[in-house]
Protein backbone atom coordinates (compact mmCIF):
# COMPACT_ATOMS: atom_id res chain seq x y z
CA UNK A 1 0.00 0.00 0.00
CA UNK A 2 1.30 3.57 -1.01
CA UNK A 3 1.22 5.78 2.04
CA UNK A 4 0.46 8.66 -0.70
CA UNK A 5 -2.87 6.87 -1.47
CA UNK A 6 -4.75 6.83 2.09
CA UNK A 7 -7.29 8.73 2.77
CA UNK A 8 -6.77 9.61 6.76
CA UNK A 9 -9.71 11.58 8.33
CA UNK A 10 -8.61 15.09 9.00
CA UNK A 11 -9.69 14.94 12.68
CA UNK A 12 -9.36 11.07 14.03
CA UNK A 13 -11.13 9.58 17.02
CA UNK A 14 -9.98 6.80 19.58
CA UNK A 15 -12.10 5.11 22.13
CA UNK A 16 -8.63 4.90 24.53
CA UNK A 17 -9.14 4.64 28.27
CA UNK A 18 -6.50 6.95 29.99
CA UNK A 19 -6.37 8.76 33.03
CA UNK A 20 -6.21 12.35 33.90
CA UNK A 21 -2.43 11.75 34.65
CA UNK A 22 -1.77 9.58 31.31
CA UNK A 23 -3.83 12.00 29.37
CA UNK A 24 -1.84 15.01 30.26
CA UNK A 25 1.46 13.08 29.54
CA UNK A 26 0.25 12.16 26.15
CA UNK A 27 0.10 15.86 25.39
CA UNK A 28 2.79 16.94 26.79
CA UNK A 29 5.35 13.89 25.00
CA UNK A 30 3.56 15.18 21.78
CA UNK A 31 3.59 18.36 21.98
CA UNK A 32 3.32 18.70 17.48
CA UNK A 33 -0.35 17.41 17.89
CA UNK A 34 -3.28 18.65 19.48
CA UNK A 35 -5.12 16.33 22.04
CA UNK A 36 -8.58 16.88 23.15
CA UNK A 37 -11.11 14.47 24.75
CA UNK A 38 -14.83 14.69 24.99
CA UNK A 39 -16.85 13.96 27.75
CA UNK A 40 -16.86 10.16 26.95
CA UNK A 41 -13.34 10.15 27.41
CA UNK A 42 -13.06 9.67 23.44
CA UNK A 43 -9.33 10.52 22.57
CA UNK A 44 -9.31 13.25 19.57
CA UNK A 45 -6.53 14.02 17.70
CA UNK A 46 -5.95 17.13 15.68
CA UNK A 47 -3.20 18.12 13.18
CA UNK A 48 -1.63 21.40 13.18
CA UNK A 49 -3.34 23.93 11.18
CA UNK A 50 -2.05 25.18 8.17
CA UNK A 51 -0.24 28.60 8.26
CA UNK A 52 -2.88 30.80 7.37
CA UNK A 53 -5.20 29.89 10.22
CA UNK A 54 -2.26 29.90 12.45
CA UNK A 55 -1.56 33.73 11.72
CA UNK A 56 -5.06 34.12 11.99
CA UNK A 57 -5.25 32.53 15.75
CA UNK A 58 -1.56 34.33 16.49
CA UNK A 59 -3.56 37.51 15.68
CA UNK A 60 -6.97 36.92 17.72
CA UNK A 61 -4.61 35.92 20.49
CA UNK A 62 -2.42 38.79 20.10
CA UNK A 63 -5.75 41.14 20.53
CA UNK A 64 -7.00 39.06 23.58
CA UNK A 65 -3.76 39.03 25.46
CA UNK A 66 -3.14 43.10 24.74
CA UNK A 67 -6.63 43.87 26.00
CA UNK A 68 -6.56 41.33 29.22
CA UNK A 69 -2.85 42.99 30.12
CA UNK A 70 -4.17 46.29 30.23
CA UNK A 71 -7.41 45.76 32.17
CA UNK A 72 -5.57 43.05 34.78
CA UNK A 73 -9.67 41.05 35.18
CA UNK A 74 -7.94 37.93 34.18
CA UNK A 75 -5.63 35.72 32.14
CA UNK A 76 -5.76 35.10 28.68
CA UNK A 77 -4.92 31.77 26.72
CA UNK A 78 -3.63 30.77 23.36
CA UNK A 79 -4.90 27.08 21.52
CA UNK A 80 -2.33 25.37 23.29
CA UNK A 81 -4.12 25.73 27.37
CA UNK A 82 -5.89 22.83 27.88
CA UNK A 83 -9.06 22.84 30.30
CA UNK A 84 -11.04 20.43 32.03
CA UNK A 85 -14.84 21.07 32.11
CA UNK A 86 -17.12 20.34 34.45
CA UNK A 87 -18.52 17.55 32.12
CA UNK A 88 -15.06 15.53 32.34
CA UNK A 89 -14.20 16.70 28.72
CA UNK A 90 -10.59 17.93 28.10
CA UNK A 91 -11.10 20.97 25.58
CA UNK A 92 -8.45 23.62 23.77
CA UNK A 93 -10.25 26.16 22.80
CA UNK A 94 -8.21 28.73 20.01
CA UNK A 95 -8.41 31.79 22.22
CA UNK A 96 -9.85 32.07 25.86
CA UNK A 97 -10.09 33.94 29.04
CA UNK A 98 -10.63 33.16 32.66
CA UNK A 99 -11.62 35.86 35.04
CA UNK A 100 -9.01 36.58 37.82
CA UNK A 101 -11.18 35.61 40.71
CA UNK A 102 -11.83 31.83 39.39
CA UNK A 103 -8.48 31.90 38.23
CA UNK A 104 -6.83 32.99 41.76
CA UNK A 105 -8.95 29.90 43.23
CA UNK A 106 -7.10 26.99 41.43
CA UNK A 107 -3.90 25.52 43.23
CA UNK A 108 -0.96 26.11 41.72
CA UNK A 109 -1.15 22.31 40.50
CA UNK A 110 -4.05 23.05 38.66
CA UNK A 111 -2.52 26.00 36.90
CA UNK A 112 0.27 23.89 35.55
CA UNK A 113 -2.23 21.21 33.98
CA UNK A 114 -5.06 21.68 32.30
CA UNK A 115 -6.97 24.15 34.46
CA UNK A 116 -10.62 22.62 36.13
CA UNK A 117 -13.14 24.84 35.08
CA UNK A 118 -15.00 26.21 31.75
CA UNK A 119 -13.15 29.39 30.20
CA UNK A 120 -15.43 32.63 31.07
CA UNK A 121 -15.32 33.44 27.48
CA UNK A 122 -13.75 31.04 24.37
CA UNK A 123 -13.09 31.32 20.63
CA UNK A 124 -13.13 28.53 17.96
CA UNK A 125 -11.57 29.53 14.85
CA UNK A 126 -12.94 27.26 11.90
CA UNK A 127 -10.19 26.00 10.21
CA UNK A 128 -10.06 24.60 6.75
CA UNK A 129 -9.96 20.06 8.61
CA UNK A 130 -12.62 21.39 10.84
CA UNK A 131 -16.52 20.10 10.59
CA UNK A 132 -18.64 23.61 11.69
CA UNK A 133 -21.03 20.37 13.02
CA UNK A 134 -18.71 19.39 15.53
CA UNK A 135 -17.10 22.45 16.30
CA UNK A 136 -21.09 23.92 17.02
CA UNK A 137 -21.37 21.04 19.47
CA UNK A 138 -17.81 22.27 21.02
CA UNK A 139 -19.59 25.69 21.29
CA UNK A 140 -22.42 24.41 22.75
CA UNK A 141 -20.70 21.98 25.04
CA UNK A 142 -18.49 25.27 26.74
CA UNK A 143 -21.85 27.27 26.83
CA UNK A 144 -23.77 24.02 29.33
CA UNK A 145 -20.48 23.94 31.08
CA UNK A 146 -20.14 27.55 32.38
CA UNK A 147 -19.16 29.57 29.59
CA UNK A 148 -20.08 33.04 29.51
CA UNK A 149 -19.77 33.89 26.00
CA UNK A 150 -18.59 32.11 22.92
CA UNK A 151 -17.51 33.09 19.11
CA UNK A 152 -17.62 30.47 16.64
CA UNK A 153 -15.23 33.06 13.78
CA UNK A 154 -16.35 30.82 9.80
CA UNK A 155 -14.04 32.27 7.46
CA UNK A 156 -15.22 30.45 4.92
CA UNK A 157 -18.40 31.93 5.59
CA UNK A 158 -17.74 35.50 6.63
CA UNK A 159 -19.79 34.47 9.23
CA UNK A 160 -19.57 35.08 13.67
CA UNK A 161 -21.80 32.57 16.06
CA UNK A 162 -22.33 33.99 19.25
CA UNK A 163 -23.07 32.08 21.88
CA UNK A 164 -24.56 33.16 25.30
CA UNK A 165 -26.14 31.35 28.18
CA UNK A 166 -29.61 30.85 28.13
CA UNK A 167 -29.87 32.77 24.51
CA UNK A 168 -30.24 30.99 21.10
CA UNK A 169 -27.33 31.41 18.82
CA UNK A 170 -26.80 34.57 16.93
CA UNK A 171 -25.51 34.71 13.65
CA UNK A 172 -23.29 37.88 12.63
CA UNK A 173 -22.69 38.04 8.70
CA UNK A 174 -19.27 39.84 8.13
CA UNK A 175 -19.05 41.57 10.91
CA UNK A 176 -15.57 44.48 10.82
CA UNK A 177 -15.78 43.74 15.06
CA UNK A 178 -17.02 42.02 17.68
CA UNK A 179 -17.87 43.40 21.26
CA UNK A 180 -17.05 41.83 24.30
CA UNK A 181 -19.96 42.88 25.98
CA UNK A 182 -19.81 42.73 29.82
CA UNK A 183 -17.64 39.41 29.81
CA UNK A 184 -14.89 41.65 28.34
CA UNK A 185 -15.58 44.88 29.25
CA UNK A 186 -13.84 47.24 26.40
CA UNK A 187 -12.62 44.50 24.43
CA UNK A 188 -13.33 44.87 20.96
CA UNK A 189 -12.36 42.17 18.54
CA UNK A 190 -10.93 43.80 14.63
CA UNK A 191 -11.95 40.78 12.49
CA UNK A 192 -10.60 42.30 9.75
CA UNK A 193 -6.91 41.18 10.05
CA UNK A 194 -9.02 37.98 10.58
CA UNK A 195 -10.91 37.32 7.75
Amino acid sequence: MNINTVSLPAILQLNIDLTDQQFFELCQKNRDLRFERNAKGDLIIMPPTGSETSDRNAELTYQLRAWSRQNKRGKSFDSSGGFRLPNGAQRSPDASWVTMERWNNLTQDERERFAPLCPDFVVELISPNDSLEKTREKMQEYKENGAKLGWLINRQQKQVEIYRPHKTVEILDFPETLSGEDILPGFILDLLPIW
